[in-house]
């Protein structure tokens, strides 16, 4: 009889386990079991010895004695708490999740097998290498799964199951099985029991559910278990009676559910119950991992409620134990504080300012920007941009402090998408024409990248991008819309304007009409890039583009038209002179308002009028449906006093002179 030394004769062990009898087998498993259990050198010297397919045949065989079977299970389950690389290994090189799904799935396998298995599988999906794409997408796993987390089965099992649904539940999808699978009952009765371990498990499943998912929030609102609906028992749950990760987790599923839409804002389930505990989750008498979870889904619950906010920003010292946070060396709770002032300060002036003044949110944003950790980083920039909506901060803090400068270095050394959607998005308001910043941001050579990013492959980086360029051109000097047009390119310009993204096109537009501002400008624009600018508005104006996109393209087309003392442009163009006469009749009076607006400014002129150009007011037929659209709109009384109505009355008063016969 052999006995393990200091360190595991790993040859012995897999020789006996392979050949040895019964007993011998059995103890060579007892003997690997006590070597690997909380020990990951141990662990890995199992795997380089290549006993893991010895240990999974173990496992599988039908000859072994359910003991044997039992300690394999568990020396696998000890495997699985091992290392990032030990688990990847597992996964990937000896794809243990199927074996342990047909274990669990098998009838012929004991309870205390199945739980075994479950618990390895727990510990699989705790980390990122586990195959959880489309894991519920077998639903004959799923059924079983959630017969497996009945009553009747052990608390360890109800456990093990939700929380591998929690992992495995990552998408809309995912959420819609859950959904259809009936789990929303499952889970309300674990919610009631009295016992956390299994109701933490619980709660965090349903908001794993209900996160941004209508359908699924819907459906909590219906449901009810011994009398009290879903939402009055998570309501009772943000209790101080319970224990911190249950209120705040509670409080969380609250937090999904109205920000799916189903409760309102004012639901006092939402004002009066999950804010204020996620508000006094916050103080620093938490747990870090409490605070900064607090904080995060505090930040989300008000981030779009002007109410909320205020509410928030009075309750419970909140803003002193967030600023308290920002001082905390662990980055997570920085974050979060961080995060939770961005949305404190997103629409309300007297808040900003509060923010400002009292707890000196600007120096722990400065800080936040040159913070090594990449998510305190990123918070500081998020928070920046909720501050930079504030003309007022825009004007003074941001200028004290040169907010721009520390902004620029990063947009100018990351390469994070995230981080360049956050810094363009703030980006886009330091470029305000009456932010101080504008100029500095301009001279420092911002154009060339943003002109490079409007070619990005991702679509919120792009908007962001030509958003920033269409703040940067208004009211702009020449030289500066000159650099973004021939930097862009007309060719860039035209794409933009074909986007998918409808969001992008209308800002496209902004872009041209902020360039097509002024006569002299207008001129050096038109003169080079005319025929490709015209052939894009032309084309906007038939696309099956919305009335809003329309409605720019004629505001363009009106911009052109008042300033283009020598080109003629938009007279001498058939095609717009059609689109002009044709949409005065649309039935959307956006259009007829946006044609209306050009042909008013063809008609007002700085310039002499010309009975030989202007004669083709007349043969494009504007001139006759402008004055039938007068005779029908002086006949409706409502539309009397309207825009369309006035600028009717202009334009045919401008325009008698030179077509009496026509305008009666």
């Amino acid at each position: 009889m052999w006995t393990l030394a200091q360190e595991a004769n790993w040859e012995e062990l897999k020789y006996v386990i392979s050949n040895g009898d019964g007993v011998d087998c059995r103890e060579a498993l007892i003997k690997i079991k006590d070597a690997v259990i909380g020990s990951n050198k141990q662990k890995g010297a199992l795997i380089s010895h290549d006993l893991v397919p010895i240990i999974l045949n173990t496992c599988i065989d039908q000859d072994q004695s359910p003991d044997r079977k039992m300690d394999a299970l568990v020396i696998l389950g000890s495997l699985a708490k091992g290392s990032e690389a030990q688990v990847e290994l597992l996964v990937k090189q000896y794809n243990v999740v199927p074996y342990l799904l047909k274990e669990i799935v098998s009838k012929n396998n004991s309870k205390k097998c199945v739980e075994t298995c479950l618990s390895t599988l727990r510990s699989i999906f705790e980390h990122p290498c586990a195959p959880k794409e489309n894991f519920l997408a077998n639903t004959d796993v799923l059924k079983h799964f959630l017969r497996l987390a009945s009553a009747g089965s052990s608390l360890k099992t109800q456990i093990c199951i939700t929380s591998i649904l929690v992992s495995v539940c990552q998408t809309n999808e995912d959420q819609l099985r859950l959904l259809h699978a009936g789990t929303l009952h499952i889970l309300s009765r674990m919610i009631c029991y009295d016992n956390e371990d299994i109701q933490i498990p619980a709660l965090r499943c349903l908001s794993c559910m209900c996160y941004s998912n209508r359908s699924v929030a819907d459906n909590i609102c219906v449901i009810s278990f011994q009398g009290r609906s879903l939402p009055d028992i998570l309501n009772s749950l943000t209790s101080r009676l319970f224990s911190a990760e249950i209120q705040l987790t509670a409080a969380r599923c609250l937090t999904y559910i109205y920000r799916s839409g189903t409760l309102p804002s004012t639901d006092n389930r939402i004002s009066q119950k999950a804010l204020p505990t996620l508000a006094r989750l916050c103080a620093e008498s938490f747990d870090h991992s409490i605070i900064a979870s607090a904080s995060e889904t505090l930040a989300y619950l008000i981030e779009i409620d002007s109410e909320l906010q205020r509410t928030a920003a009075i309750t419970n010292h909140l803003l002193k134990s967030l600023s308290d946070l920002l001082q905390s060396t662990d980055p997570s709770v920085k974050q979060a504080a961080l995060c939770c002032f961005a949305s404190l300060g997103a629409n309300d002036e007297a808040i900003r300012k509060r923010l400002m003044d009292t707890y000196g949110l600007i120096n722990a944003i400065l800080n936040g920007l040159k913070d090594s950790n990449s998510q305190v980083k990123l918070s500081a920039i998020r928070c920046l941009h909720s501050l930079s909506r504030s003309v007022q901060q825009l004007r003074t803090t941001f200028q004290d402090y040169t907010i721009w400068e520390p902004l620029m270095g990063i947009f100018a050394t990351e390469t994070s998408i995230e981080f360049l959607i956050a810094v363009t998005s703030t980006i886009c308001n330091l470029l305000l024409e009456f932010s101080p910043s504008k100029e500095p941001i301009i001279n420092a050579g911002i154009v060339d990248r943003l002109c490079q990013y409007t070619m990005h492959a991702d679509p919120a980086l792009r908007l962001n991008s030509i958003w920033a360029l269409m703040n940067m051109s208004f009211q702009s000097e020449i030289y500066v819309k000159t650099d973004i047009i021939n930097t862009l390119g007309t060719k860039r310009i035209l794409e933009l304007v074909n986007d998918t993204d409808t969001r992008i096109v209308m800002k496209t537009l902004g872009l041209l009409r902020n360039l097509l501002s002024k006569t002299h400008h207008i001129e050096i624009i038109m003169r080079a890039h005319s025929c490709e600018l015209l052939e894009a508005i032309n084309k906007l104006l038939v696309s099956d583009h919305t009335s809003e996109v329309k409605e720019q393209a004629f505001c363009i087309i009106g911009n052109i038209a008042a300033e283009d003392e020598n080109g003629d442009y938009i007279i001498m163009d058939d095609k717009i002179m059609c689109h002009l006469a044709g949409f005065l009749f649309h039935p959307d009076r956006k259009l007829q308002a946006g044609a209306l607006f050009a042909i008013y400014n063809l008609v007002h002129r700085k310039d002499s009028w010309s009975m030989e150009k202007y004669s083709r007011l007349s043969e494009s037929n504007i001139i006759k449906n402008v004055n039938e659209l007068n005779k029908k709109t002086m006949r409706n009384k409502a539309q009397c006093e309207d825009y369309i109505s006035r600028t009717l009355k202009q334009i045919v008063i401008q325009c008698k002179h030179f077509y009496p016969e026509i305008l009666q």
